[in-house]
């Protein structure tokens, strides 16, 4: 039995990127505890052989590549197929971030944003629709409240976010009539190494949790839950759908709150 009391996903075959830390990692093992076999896919070989010693090679699997590079992507279809036969989910997790304005950064800095961020998902997602297509199955993308809405001083991220965002709208809308379901996830702020930095400052992870109606910043394991959720057959009537997992920050309008009295 399943730690969550679940196991929607026996014997489905899962693909990950990022799947090294953060969400990708949390959204493997929830995969794995639901039944599936796992294809971890990530960049940082440290990481991925450390995590890999958990896991059981019968059900897991490792591919390190670079989503930015697509003759990696090439190459990594060819191991999926040699390994899966097939595919049914694939998660888009991967990505980074820089912070600054326009003016802070040069072409160099949103290149190497987008090349992972959004390149790189375009580019995994054409990739294997193919196999998609043949399995009737589904891709879920890690996109952002970022990509929905502006934030302050991330601006080459937040506008790579907003195009994973149309990105999963247009895919939903080409490929529903082939029968494969595409959908994205919006995180707000969430424990991973990519926001490492930013939560040690106590007045930073104040300002935001004051924001979010929920009162605590996300978890990996939150996020984790909502991509399964979309990838699940209790999702089978939903595609094209933008979902925040943000402790309700996308309710507010951004005013502060009004004086009661």
């Amino acid at each position: 039995m399943a730690l969550h009391g679940l196991s929607r996903f026996t014997d489905r075959k899962v693909l990950v990127t990022g799947a090294a830390s953060g969400i990708g990692h949390a959204t493997a093992l929830r995969f794995l505890e639901e039944g599936a076999h796992v294809l971890l896919v990530d960049r940082d070989e440290d990481k991925l052989n450390d995590v890999m010693t958990s896991l059981d090679p019968a059900k897991a699997t490792a591919s390190l590549t670079d989503i930015s590079q697509p003759k990696q992507v090439e190459a990594l279809l060819t191991f999926t197929q040699q390994t899966f036969g097939t595919l049914d989910v694939l998660v888009n997790n991967a990505g980074v971030t820089t912070i600054g304005t326009v003016l802070d950064g040069d072409l160099s800095a949103w290149e190497t944003v987008c090349a992972t961020t959004l390149t790189g998902t375009l580019n995994v997602s054409r990739t294997f629709l193919p196999l998609l297509i043949k399995s009737k199955g589904n891709i879920v993308n890690t996109a952002s409240v970022s990509g929905m809405r502006g934030d302050w001083n991330t601006a080459y991220y937040d506008v790579a976010k907003g195009g994973v965002v149309n990105l999963t709208r247009v895919l939903a809308m080409d490929h529903g009539k082939d029968g494969v379901r595409i959908n994205a996830i919006c995180p707000s702020v969430t424990r991973t190494a990519m926001t490492a930095e930013a939560v040690k400052d106590a007045a930073f992870v104040k300002s935001v949790e004051d924001r979010i109606p929920l009162q605590r910043l996300g978890e990996p394991e939150d996020m984790a839950a909502a991509i399964t959720f979309l990838a699940s057959d209790d999702a089978t009537y939903i595609t094209g759908l933008i979902m925040p997992v943000d402790g309700g920050v996308t309710a507010s309008n951004g005013q502060p709150p009004f004086p009661m009295n």
